[in-house]
C-alpha cells in the first residue's frame, strides 16, 4: 500500500483543496457540495461515495494517478488505468503521437513523459544534440537535465538564463499541479543550475526563444506544448509533445538543410 493510499482520505482531501489554495467555502460553491459536508469529511466525520471523490477531484484538477490514490484512501477501488507505455492498449495512441513527430519534420519535435524523460524523437532533434556527452545521451534521456547541464546543450544555448528560467517555471508549475516527489527533485535540480547562472532580462521578443549555436550558425527556435486533454489513462495523462518551430527564416533555412 502507497503512503497516499495509507492515509485517511479527510486529510488527504483537504491537502489537495490547500495545495489548490481554495477555502472550503470557495470549493463548496465551485462544486455545489455543501461546506458543512466538506468540513465532515475532511474531519473523518462522514465518509464520501466515490462519485463524491471524483467529483472534488475534478474541481480540484488532481491528477488522474493521484484520483486512484484518493479512491484507495476511501477504501474504494481505483476507477482509471495505469499501463507501462508498452502496453497494448497505449499502442493505438501512441502511433498517432509518433505520427505527429514525423510531420513536424524538418522541425525537432520530442515526445516526453510526465518527467521530461524522452519516449520518442524525431530525427530533427539530432541538429539539437551535437557535442553533447554520450551519458547524457543514454536512456532515459531526462530533457531538463541535457539542456542545463555542462556537459550537454548549456554551453551552446546563447540565452541559458532565460531558457533556464523558463524551464524552472514549467517544472514549479507541475510539482504544484501533481505534488510529485520526482518533480519537486527536478525543481531543487534545475535552481541549483540558475544559481549559478547570471540574472537576464526578460525577452523583448513576443516569445521565448531557445537561442542555440552550431557550426552551420545560431537557431533561434520558439517551442509549443501539448498534452491529451481526454486521456483516461495515468500514464498518458503524463505524455506531452514539445515542438520547436524556427523564429527567423535564417533558422528555418538551417534546419531544412540539416534534414535534407
Amino acid at each position: 500500500m502507497t503512503a497516499a493510499a495509507a492515509r485517511p482520505v479527510g486529510p488527504l482531501l483537504r491537502s489537495w483543496r490547500e495545495r489548490r489554495r481554495f477555502s472550503q467555502q470557495e470549493l463548496s460553491e465551485l462544486s455545489t457540495v455543501s461546506a458543512r459536508h466538506l468540513s465532515r469529511v475532511e474531519t473523518g466525520k462522514a465518509r464520501p461515495t466515490p462519485e463524491m471523490l471524483l467529483h472534488l477531484a475534478e474541481h480540484l484538477d488532481i491528477p488522474i494517478r493521484e484520483r486512484n490514490q484518493l479512491l484507495l484512501a476511501g477504501g474504494y477501488a481505483p476507477r482509471y488505468t495505469d499501463q507501462p507505455l508498452g502496453d497494448s492498449a497505449n499502442a493505438v495512441v501512441l502511433d498517432g503521437l509518433r505520427g505527429l513527430l514525423d510531420a513536424h519534420l524538418p522541425y525537432p519535435a520530442l515526445l516526453l513523459d510526465d518527467y521530461w524523460e524522452v519516449v520518442d524523437a524525431n530525427a530533427g532533434v539530432d541538429v539539437l544534440l551535437a557535442g553533447c556527452a554520450a551519458e547524457l545521451l543514454e536512456p532515459p534521456i531526462n530533457v531538463i537535465r541535457l539542456s542545463l547541464h555542462p556537459d550537454g546543450l548549456a554551453s551552446r544555448i546563447v540565452n541559458r538564463g532565460q531558457w533556464a528560467a523558463h524551464l524552472h517555471q514549467q517544472l514549479r508549475y507541475r510539482a504544484e499541479c501533481t505534488g510529485a516527489a520526482r518533480h519537486r527533485e527536478l525543481v531543487a535540480e534545475v535552481a541549483n543550475y540558475l544559481a549559478e547562472l547570471p540574472r537576464t532580462p526578460a525577452p523583448a521578443s513576443p516569445v521565448l526563444t531557445l537561442d542555440l549555436a552550431t557550426d552551420s550558425g545560431t537557431l533561434h527556435l520558439f517551442s509549443t506544448s501539448a498534452r491529451l486533454a481526454t486521456a483516461t489513462d495515468a500514464t498518458l495523462e503524463g505524455l506531452h509533445l514539445e515542438t520547436f518551430l524556427p523564429a527567423d527564416a535564417r533558422t528555418k533555412e538551417l534546419l531544412g538543410a540539416a534534414t535534407a
